[in-house]
């Protein structure tokens, strides 16, 4: 006669222990999430807490910031630097210049640099291994500043805002991402376009550009940083003060102190120490802005572009 009761004894074992093992395994991953919260929380605040510092000081009172005083709340509020700032007029003038030369810059950047990457990203181009090398060779290789200084002029752009769009057209590690990005493109959905009657140019502004948001986005957001925050060609092909963009303007206030009215009355501790503060928080204000908003197409376009094929 066969004992049934072992056999539920043995079901029932069973059960405790993978019930016993699931109540482990849920312990061990809320642990893990903790720790990975955690983690991620200090570095949040790693990363923007010095953002954070530079708006507090900005708006406190000098001298508490000499004292050290000023951690986590501003004291003595007060948004004396930023009226010093913006009492200037060429800080507005500056200001739109750095907008006309990071949209005309970044607009020129993309377009070059997906022209350049697709033709290279087709198999059916002649020589494309060639024109790669070559296109590689000059981003380990550089004539270096006084020759493009000497090719700039000689085409008469320098102190005019091509010399500042012109020269950095095509970044060639961005055109190499984009290149990666349009081979992951499945070649039926070209020869489909090809058998209905389409030529490169329509395939490429069609269906490629479309298909292509978030490497686009992605190259948009890096030339656009770069261009906002570039001085150093405006330093060597602008002659005349009202080409200047703003990280220019900003610069000569921090090294020689001379903001806009320069009123005896104000104090000279706030224009030396919180204006500096205010200076960083009204130059990086724009691109904190802009980046929230393609932040999903930054992350995708550049996982994505540099990582598959």
């Amino acid at each position: 006669m066969v004992n049934t009761n072992s056999g539920h004894g043995g079901k029932a074992g069973l059960s405790s222990f993978r019930k016993s093992g699931l109540k482990q395994l849920s312990a061990g991953s809320l642990l893990f999430d903790c720790v990975i919260y955690a983690l991620l929380l200090a570095m949040i605040l790693v990363f923007l807490y010095p953002i954070y510092y530079m708006a507090v000081v900005s708006v406190s009172n000098g001298m508490n910031v000499i004292r050290g005083e000023v951690k986590w709340f501003p004291i003595g509020f007060n948004l004396e630097a930023y009226k010093m700032i913006l009492s200037d007029k060429s800080i507005i003038r500056s200001y739109g210049n750095t907008l006309l030369y990071t949209s005309v810059g970044t607009f020129i950047n993309v377009a070059a640099t997906a022209l350049c990457a697709y033709p290279l990203s087709r198999s059916k181009l002649y020589g494309r291994g060639l024109f790669t090398l070559l296109i590689i060779i000059t981003m380990l290789f550089h004539g270096g500043m006084i020759p493009s200084y000497l090719v700039v002029n000689t085409l008469n752009m320098t102190n005019s805002i091509w010399a500042i769009v012109i020269p950095p057209a095509i970044n060639v590690w961005y055109m190499i991402i984009m290149r990666t990005f349009f081979q992951n493109i499945p070649n039926e959905i070209h020869e489909s376009a090809f058998i209905d009657g389409a030529n490169d140019l329509l395939v490429f502004v069609r269906i490629v550009l479309p298909l292509s948001m978030p490497v686009i986005a992605t190259m948009t957001m890096f030339y656009a940083v770069w261009h906002w925050n570039s001085f150093f060609p405006a330093m060597i092909y602008l002659f005349d003060s009202e080409l200047y963009p703003v990280q220019i303007i900003m610069r000569s206030m921090l090294i020689d102190g001379s903001v806009g009215n320069n009123d005896p009355a104000r104090d000279l501790t706030t224009i030396q120490t919180n204006m500096k503060y205010a200076v960083i928080i009204v130059t990086i204000l724009p691109i904190i802005m802009v980046y929230p908003f393609i932040q999903k197409y930054f992350v995708q376009g550049a996982m994505v572009g540099s990582l598959k094929g």
